[in-house]
């Protein structure tokens, strides 16, 4: 199957009256947003790119967030990708707040690592989800303990619940899309295949393997240096696990890019159509520089999410990314890396352009 959902692309093309605004120099709300509802974590990822906060144990409240997500719903907010810094599923509030986010007319998406996904979490969060994405980075208990760095007895816990979320989605007649997702590592490449073999047995609706993308600040430094065209004659061995009702989705062409270490564009364009909320409750700019105050806009604690977005912080940090950031010290396939891609090329058009 083609990656039907996009996942190794991006979507702007799809929000072109949004993207025709900023061209003419207006302001432009957040299309989409990652949204951390708890910095604590059960887990401690050999991989985790934002080990240096330190898996805070904080948590939104619940009560303003909902205040700010229905304000976003009025800015022209589409979706809410909640992830972030810690697991989601340990923030007690989450059900409610994602129940609130559809009920406001934005779509919700969840990423975690599933072993709190219990039967009851599953039943109160899928009719709201428009798709749950789980990390699973190995295909078997040891692997798995090992990259996770937790207990073995946690690989069984994560397929269970998601056999689990199979049969609940079924049972009520949801639409919500679960997918399985493998950062690729040397730790766990002998062991996609049998991730895909189970993912597809327990009837989930893809698998996606990508690539490491280092965080500057991150203090995992071991994979820095990998290089994925030692790993592409696998992406042969999972695609011929794909059905008409399995996809797999192997990233080869963000892996090259990684390898490549390429870069079409010099300015970061694709701020003002994503953003991030931290567990403390902290608009950023951009992910990748969590804990940089250069990339703070405000905190919706204190403030609405029109006066943070409006505000004088956003501003200077707009002016700081449109003349001072170089991207080069950017890491390389960063979420917003394919938007930007294609916001340069739309807004520095070839020579000969209206031949069309």
């Amino acid at each position: 199957m083609a990656d039907r959902f996009r996942i190794d692309g991006h979507k702007l093309m799809y929000h072109l009256p949004r993207v025709a605004a900023w061209l003419e120099g207006k302001t432009v709300y957040p299309i989409s947003m990652e949204v951390s509802p708890s910095g604590s974590c059960n887990h401690r990822c050999l991989f985790c790119a934002v080990d240096y906060l330190e898996y805070q144990p904080r948590f939104l409240d619940a009560a303003v967030l909902k205040e700010r997500l229905t304000e976003l719903a009025g800015l022209g907010l589409k979706s809410v990708m909640f992830a972030g810094e810690g697991e989601p599923l340990l923030n007690r509030e989450i059900a409610g707040i994602v129940a609130h986010t559809r009920a406001v007319g934005v779509e919700a998406a969840l990423v975690s690592n599933a072993v709190l996904l219990r039967d009851d979490r599953a039943r109160a969060l899928l009719p709201n989800l428009t798709w749950v994405k789980v990390s699973c980075n190995a295909g078997s208990p040891e692997t798995y303990a090992a990259v996770h760095r937790t207990r073995p007895e946690d690989f069984e816990r994560v397929m269970a619940n998601l056999a689990a979320a199979v049969r609940i989605r079924r049972e009520g007649g949801l639409a919500c899309t679960i997918g399985i997702q493998l950062l690729l590592l040397p730790e766990n490449a002998h062991e996609v295949a049998a991730l895909a073999a189970l993912a597809r047995e327990i009837g989930l609706d893809y698998l996606v393997v990508k690539p490491y993308s280092h965080f500057d600040r991150s203090r995992t430094t071991r994979y820095r240096d990998i290089r994925y065209e030692d790993f592409r004659g696998l992406a042969a061995e999972v695609k011929a696990f794909a059905t008409e009702s399995f996809d797999v989705v192997f990233r080869e062409e963000t892996m090259r890019l990684w390898d490549a270490a390429e870069r079409t564009y010099d300015r970061c364009l694709a701020l003002p159509f994503y953003s991030y909320i931290d567990a403390g409750g902290t608009v950023w700019g951009c992910k990748e520089y969590l804990g940089d105050e250069r990339f703070a806009f405000g905190n919706i604690n204190e403030q609405s999410f029109r006066e943070i977005w409006d505000g004088p912080r956003r501003a200077a940090v707009t002016r700081f990314v449109a003349g001072e950031l170089d991207v080069r010290g950017c890491r390389t396939n960063c979420r917003l890396d394919k938007m930007n891609r294609w916001l340069w090329d739309i807004s520095h058009p070839a020579d000969h352009a209206n031949f069309i």
